[in-house]
């Protein structure tokens, strides 16, 4: 029997003009392992959606076709029994955790079955996931990796047959994605279950998927074996998919005939035999930090605790110290839960300290509150919607100037809404704008007060690469406006090619702080930290162990004297 089984499929949401999924008909074999790809709008998730029952039987519109999913119609099946043959786990798989502690979460599903051995599914869910004893931990103790995992949890403890996951890894640093797609594969392979994932991360497609579905406009294009997929770099780019780096550099070596093969690599163990013996490498050099400004954040001593309802309390740091300078451009990186947010929350006087102090512009801001700090900094959150508070960008941008009644309010926000390309849009409501819109809109509302100091929590996070790109764009525009800017990800290609500084966390201290090549030039840290640099980077490594290349130009500069692509 086939996991999935569609047939002319079309959906059209109540009041759009077009359909958002038009004539799908596509199978699944049961055990496959697919990552479904393409650009923003295509109706990735909306096709998910047919499969446990949500479209249409929640979310109606005008739908045509046949959904089969383990042998049931997945618009009509009752949705208790839809759930126990597809687990959904969402990409704000957060709003999926019900319960306080861990085991109560993840046989919850189970308990609402009255199922007499909930607690044993849960268990069992909990140690497929990887989380056994964890069993009576509070779900604030985890981590945002672990916590993706007990909401996995959740969804296996009825175990379904198909599992559905949306960006598994949209939010997690390196260490974390890999321990996701480790437990997708072992329930992929040891339990027969059948995997869907939404993924923009064609790194991880080539290591662990077995099939990529390419959509197009609401449209099947293709289903091939990953390998197959992954050498359709020119359509894949043009539907905003970019292949594995090691898959793009080996593609404009063979358009510019410097390499001779059938098949392009898809991984680093690929690329290897693939680019073996050639000449040319630029090692690690450690380069001269430039001239440091006038400090204008420095923590002394800096100690942050967090109450716990369980056990003492968390320390989050312990001593720290560190200086932000006039006219830093600061990537802050470190694993989920090193303290990123925690050090920018002190920086606005969101959190205070447990001991030492925190200075911004030589003042402690132990004393006072964030009320009246927005003129010298402004933080944007992770989540940009919730910088929006009006009806309308326009609105959410003057607000803050209008509050302090600045005279020039309404020409600035104007200057504003054309500068982020948001002048078409001034009316429409932030929190119904595309990913990439919604960025653009909260950075123009950080900087609308001209704060000296700019910080952005996880500005690519839950984009796809090509509107990644668009925000890494707009990020290196800003370095013309805004003094001083501090960022915290887990994309190490923005840290590559935007920051100036990278400032490194792990227990609870500032383990490394410095250049690109300082900081990725030491394995000893990355082992410590778990950080990855960009793929291409390991691919350098993988032909020499001293090479330093952060972009597939770098890449070909040094390993065969072409420079950047026209």
């Amino acid at each position: 029997m086939n996991a999935v089984q569609i047939e002319h499929l079309t959906f059209t949401y109540p009041g759009a003009q077009q359909p958002t999924l038009r004539d799908v008909s596509l199978t699944i074999e049961k055990g496959d392992f697919v990552a479904i790809v393409g650009n923003n709008g295509c109706g990735k998730s909306t096709l998910c959606k047919t499969l446990n029952g949500l479209i249409p039987q929640f979310i109606t519109g005008e739908y045509e076709g046949r959904v089969e999913v383990c042998g049931l119609d997945a618009s009509a099946a009752d949705v208790g029994a839809l759930a126990q043959k597809v687990g959904y786990v969402y990409q704000d798989f957060e709003n999926q955790i019900v319960r306080p502690t861990v085991l109560d979460d993840a046989s919850y599903a189970c308990l609402n079955y009255a199922m007499p051995d909930y607690l044993d599914r849960g268990r069992e869910a909990l140690r497929q996931c990887g989380l056994q004893g964890r069993e009576d931990d509070f779900i604030w103790q985890l981590s945002g990796g672990q916590t993706h995992l007990l909401a996995l949890a959740g969804v296996l403890s009825l175990q379904p047959e198909v599992l559905i996951l949306d960006e598994p890894i949209a939010q997690l640093d390196p260490g974390h994605a890999d321990r996701i797609y480790a437990v997708l594969r072992r329930l992929n392979r040891e339990y027969g279950k059948t995997i869907l994932v939404i993924e923009h991360h064609t790194e991880y497609i080539a290591d662990y998927c077995k099939h990529v579905l390419l959509l197009k406009d609401g449209r099947v294009q293709w289903m091939l074996p990953t390998d197959d997929a992954l050498q359709r770099v020119e359509e894949l780019q043009s539907c905003n998919i970019f292949p594995p780096q090691v898959t793009i550099a080996a593609h404009r070596l063979r358009q510019a005939g410097e390499l001779q093969a059938d098949r392009l690599p898809t991984t680093v163990e690929e690329g290897r035999a693939a680019f073996a013996a050639r000449p040319g490498v630029r090692t690690c050099t450690v380069l001269p930090q430039p001239p440091a400004g006038e400090p204008v954040v420095q923590f002394r001593d800096v100690s942050v605790r967090y109450r716990s309802v369980k056990g003492a309390p968390r320390t989050v740091f312990s001593g720290l110290d560190l200086t932000v300078r006039r006219g830093d451009k600061i990537a802050l990186i470190g694993s989920n839960g090193a303290g990123k947010s925690t050090l920018m929350k002190l920086m606005v006087g969101l959190l205070k300290p447990a001991g030492g102090d925190v200075l911004l512009n030589g003042k402690s801001l132990r004393d006072g509150g964030p009320e009246g700090l927005g003129r010298q900094v402004s933080m944007v959150y992770q989540n940009p919607e919730d910088m929006f508070i009006q009806d309308s960008i326009q609105a959410d941008i003057a607000y803050a100037m209008e509050a302090r009644g600045l005279p020039d309010a309404r020409s600035r926000t104007d200057a504003l809404l054309e500068r982020f390309r948001l002048t078409a849009l001034r009316d429409r409501d932030g929190r119904l704008l595309s990913g990439g819109q919604m960025r653009r809109a909260s950075l123009a509302i950080g900087i609308a007060l001209d704060p000296g100091v700019l910080l952005l929590d996880e500005p690519t996070a839950n984009l796809d690469i090509a509107t990644r790109k668009e925000i890494m764009r707009t990020l290196d525009d800003m370095k013309q406006i805004t003094e001083t800017v501090v960022i915290a990800t887990h994309d190490m290609q923005l840290v590559c090619e935007w920051a100036e500084r990278i400032v490194v966390l792990c227990g609870g201290r500032v383990v490394a702080d410095g250049s690109r090549d300082r900081i990725f030039g030491s394995q000893a840290l990355l082992d410590l930290v778990g950080i990855r640099p960009p793929e291409i980077f390991a691919m350098a490594r993988a032909l020499d162990p001293a090479a330093c290349c952060y972009t597939i130009d770098d890449f070909l500069s040094q390993f065969t004297g072409k420079g950047p692509q026209a």
